[in-house]
């Protein structure tokens, strides 16, 4: 007998006769004799409507009653969810973030897991019930508001909810059957990875492969917890994401995936003195603005003048704050201007088996090249290579690469049977 944690999203979830679906599911898993806890998504495009409707009402909602409307939709799913198992014959009991005990930090929108403390979780589960939790929500342990943890932040409740109740495994049910080598929305002959360690996993979340939240991922690993993907219109194995690939490392891909994203923007700041400490008085200036950077490149200072330019990637939605973070620097730290970019794409090449095979990253510029597309910026890692290209070229670009390191699968296995992703 194991101890499941079951995760749902909001495709799978979408509807009524799909939250049915997804109760025969769970209570074919506790007839099987295994101990489970859900964690469930809003319904279908809930979060976007209530986004939506937020914006109506006012341009800049409060973080703090954005958080309280956002968190409605997981708790309208656990409710009718707890109800579809109970018509089934099983007792189901659903609970807010807060209720399953997920204590975060009192960042609204973006909140990260301090502790999880699962006392009425463990009761229900010793009482034989089924425990329905809300995702990618919290309180937070100051303020005691309700918080959330962002976009895909019920992975990352499920995963955390696991590792506090020690369970066997964290399944995560999605709209596709796995992890594939590329998304099967522009590669359709995408193949399904069987095994994938956290390491490789983080770094596709990290370069846009949206199957897994990136701090899921980082939690999976510090607490070794092992995760399931699979779909949940399907009874497919799906992908296991572990500390390691059993067997043969020599047998092991070259290449795991080709990961893509274009939710990034680039910003140059141009003419900076080429001076000890300049870099880090504007990189300081932006993370005191709270603003994630990626990609980073400086050029080689010009002799002639003495100056350089910079160029970093940036999520898009910190465009603009980013930019008047810098502006309101421009004259102290004496840089010419500055310049703005969100019409750019990320294609990052990840594999473990890379570190043993030179010549990976010429055909992967190679493959790039093969399709017309110029590059932009280049970043490496001892697993990934990623690189900035023209967003217009971004599925040439991926489906090239793709077929370059023969990921191509002969059978068309990579069905999409939601819309969403997740």
């Amino acid at each position: 007998m194991a101890l499941v944690v079951q995760k749902y999203g909001g495709s799978s979830v979408a509807d009524a006769e799909s939250i049915k679906r997804v109760a025969q599911r769970i209570v074919t898993t506790k007839k099987a004799g295994h101990s489970v806890v859900v964690v469930v998504s809003a319904m279908g495009d809930t979060t976007d409507e209530l986004l939506d409707l937020a914006e109506q009402v006012s341009p800049l909602p409060p973080g703090r009653e954005l958080d309280m409307l956002l968190t409605a939709g997981e708790r309208i799913s656990m409710a009718l969810l707890a109800m579809a198992i109970e018509n089934l014959g099983h007792e189901a009991r659903s609970f807010t973030g807060s209720q399953a005990g997920v204590i975060t930090t009192s960042l609204h929108g973006a909140a990260r897991i301090i502790d999880v403390t699962p006392g009425r979780i463990s009761t229900a589960i010793d009482d034989g019930s089924i425990p329905i939790v809300a995702g990618f929500q919290g309180v937070s342990q100051d303020s005691k508001d309700i918080t959330t943890l962002g976009r895909g932040g019920s992975d990352t409740t499920a995963v955390a909810l696991a590792a506090a109740l020690e369970a066997d495994v964290c399944e995560i049910y999605t709209d596709v059957d796995g992890v594939f080598t590329a998304d099967p929305r522009i590669v359709p002959a995408a193949r399904r990875i069987p095994r994938i360690t956290y390491e490789e996993m983080l770094e596709m979340a990290a370069c846009g492969a949206k199957i897994l939240h990136l701090r899921c991922v980082e939690y999976a690993r510090r607490y070794n917890m092992p995760i399931h993907v699979r779909s949940s219109f399907t009874m497919k194995e799906g992908t296991w994401v572990t500390g390691s690939i059993e067997g043969n490392e020599m047998e092991q891909p070259i290449i795991s995936g080709v990961a893509h994203d274009r939710s990034e923007a680039k910003i140059t700041v141009v003419g900076v003195p080429d001076r000890v400490g300049e870099a880090a008085a504007i990189f300081t200036a932006l993370s005191d603005a709270e603003i994630n950077i990626d990609m980073i490149v400086q050029n080689v200072s010009a002799a002639a003048t003495g100056r350089t330019d910079i160029s970093f990637t940036l999520p898009a939605n910190s465009g603009q704050v980013a930019m008047a973070t810098l502006k309101k620097i421009q004259e102290k730290i004496g840089f010419d201007s500055l310049r703005y970019d969100d019409q750019i794409g990320k294609i990052s090449l990840i594999g473990a088996g890379m570190r043993s095979h030179p010549g990976v990253t010429a055909r992967f510029f190679d493959a790039i090249a093969s399709v017309g597309t110029n590059i932009e910026m280049i970043t490496t890692s001892e697993i990934r290579i990623s690189v900035i290209v023209n967003q217009d070229r971004v599925d040439e670009a991926v489906a090239a690469a793709h077929r370059a390191f023969d990921l191509d699968s002969e059978q068309v296995e990579a069905v999409v049977y939601g819309g969403t992703g997740r």
